[in-house]
């Protein structure tokens, strides 16, 4: 999942919302994942950075796609790692469960965890 900080929001706002709008899932837990993306778009000749966020929601929840999407599916890590387009996706996904693989960050929780 990806999204935009829109003008006045935070990060944590943003992943939050983009959470809830694309998905429809309120997080268990949130995670700051101690990575930050850079993005060079050429077309406005600007750095874009982005925080990476891990969220943990009900495994009972049903998802409700949006209007972006036009269906949800589960995948364990080496099949979603398999969909994912950029490098540097698959290494925020190995860097995630290495942190949070446990079911939360473990000493590192009262760090990461956002909310």
């Amino acid at each position: 999942m990806h999204g935009t900080v829109e003008p006045g929001e935070t990060p944590v706002a943003a992943a939050l919302r983009e959470l809830r709008e694309e998905t429809g899932y309120e997080p268990v837990r949130l995670y700051n994942a101690s990575r930050v993306e850079a993005f060079y778009r050429h077309q406005v000749d600007q750095v874009a950075l982005g925080p990476v966020f891990a969220a943990f929601v009900d495994p009972a929840a049903v998802p409700r796609v949006s209007a972006e999407h036009d269906r949800a599916e589960w995948l364990a890590p080496p099949a979603a790692a398999a969909r994912l387009a950029w490098p540097r996706e698959r290494r925020a996904l190995d860097d995630i469960l290495s942190i949070l693989g446990g079911g939360d960050a473990g000493l590192l929780d009262d760090v990461l965890r956002v909310c």
